[in-house]
């Protein structure tokens, strides 16, 4: 009750962290209190945003329920993604999102895709907006 929502920033140490993709690829797990605290927001009916290489956490979280979400293009990350959790992943430009309304789901690829911060901007901004939105 005392979160509206949770967006989760990407980067190395998102991947390393939080989890553990950067190290194990498509065989990763998720940090127990990170997947504790993301299982109960999203049971509470919470939007959750993933930044970056975090959309991987979303994947692994709630590919079972068919989340969709993106990382960008990179057909090869897209499919570990998939591998580690199902859901379907949306190729996206660096400058959009990709909402999922039923499990209010945003994730952005930003870094993933991004040659320069304005390009990963826009896509955060869209980001933000679209959990905003579903809160």
């Amino acid at each position: 009750s005392e979160v509206d929502a949770v967006i989760l920033p990407g980067g190395f140490g998102a991947a390393k962290n939080l989890c553990n993709f950067a190290l194990a690829g498509a065989g990763f797990e998720v940090n127990a209190e990170v997947a504790s605290f993301l299982k109960a927001v999203h049971e509470a009916g919470k939007p959750i945003g993933f930044v970056c290489i975090a959309p991987a956490i979303g994947a692994k979280l709630f590919g079972p329920e068919k989340a969709e979400f993106t990382i960008g293009t990179d057909a090869g990350t897209a499919e570990a993604l998939q591998q580690s959790g199902g859901g379907r992943h949306v190729n996206c430009t660096v400058h959009n999102v990709v909402v999922d309304r039923r499990l209010k789901i945003v994730s952005t690829p930003a870094y993933m895709l991004a040659g320069r911060i304005t390009e990963a901007e826009a896509g955060i901004n869209k980001l933000v907006q679209a959990v905003l939105d579903l809160a």
